[in-house]
């Protein structure tokens, strides 16, 4: 069998952008679920303003209640500053920190209250934190294949910035296509290009996509030497901040079986995972 890849569920970016707020219980319920699958890491909530994301107001709350016992699922929250960073760093069970590094300089204002540049100083911050902590810095490159804002876009000022990542030697860098826009020819030759420029350094894909082209993207990745791709069940989420309703998640219900038929999929509780599935449905849809 060819390597296997690394899944990584993400419901949290699931249940952000949804109106209703779900209980704590709930929460707790369906993420404890989700352990049980066998998914490389859990995106399980986020310690940012609960004025900008209200529905992740409670993860301080839901990770004491997570059972990691018998789970080889490890949780990332995502933080926007300093203070988030300390925040999530005061939990033993959270292994990765997520930041949000846009490369729209509109997006990264609306996103984390910040300049891009401020943000290249905040990650350098939050990674000297991680390091003290033994905690493992994500940084996901958001508008990654273009920007809905006018912004100036090239894929050289991702590789850019990506330099400067890497010069502080972040471990993790997920190109992320946050509201759609990828092309699947995009996809490949930007992923290609970090995959083959820096093999010492974990190169992931987060993309949203509408159902027509998910398959498409994902090949796109796939070829192109990655790895790390993140999705969530039923394709639900996006990013809120970036008004767009129509653009989802990468569904990991048909992400799973591509991966089986190439012999690339994790091992993975397949009970589990119908009964997390399940669980989806009474809370996304109601039914």
């Amino acid at each position: 069998m060819d390597q296997a890849v690394k899944l990584i569920e993400c419901p949290r970016d699931a249940m952000q952008g949804w109106k209703e707020i779900i209980p704590t219980a709930r929460k707790v319920e369906y993420l404890n679920a989700l352990l049980k699958v066998g998914f490389d890491t859990l995106d399980c909530g986020s310690f940012v303003s609960p004025k900008a994301i209200p529905q992740m107001a409670d993860t301080k709350a839901v990770i004491p209640l997570l059972d990691l016992s018998g789970s080889r699922t490890k949780l990332l929250t995502i933080i926007a500053n300093e203070r988030g960073a300390a925040d999530a760093l005061a939990f033993d069970q959270i292994t990765y920190l997520g930041f949000p590094f846009s490369v729209s300089e509109t997006f990264q204002q609306r996103n984390t209250n910040s300049s891009i540049a401020e943000s290249l100083g905040r990650v350098g911050e939050i990674q000297n934190l991680c390091i003290k902590s033994g905690k493992q810095l994500v940084v996901y490159i958001s508008m990654g294949f273009g920007n809905p804002y006018g912004d100036p876009y090239d894929p050289e000022i991702v590789f850019e910035w990506v330099d400067k990542l890497v010069a502080m030697d972040i471990g993790i860098i997920s190109l992320a296509d946050t509201v759609g826009l990828a092309t699947p020819e995009q996809v490949a030759s930007m992923t290609k290009y970090l995959v083959d420029k820096l093999p010492a350094t974990e190169i992931g894909v987060h993309l949203h996509s509408t159902p027509f082209n998910q398959q498409a993207k994902l090949e796109a990745a796939v070829q192109a030497g990655c790895r790390r791709f993140d999705g969530a069940l039923k394709g639900i989420g996006g990013c809120p901040m970036a008004n767009d309703e129509l653009v989802g998640n990468m569904n990991t219900e048909w992400m799973i079986p591509y991966f089986e038929q190439l012999g690339r999929l994790p091992a993975l509780n397949k009970a589990a995972l119908h009964h997390c599935s399940m669980l989806a449905d009474e809370i996304f849809t109601g039914h």
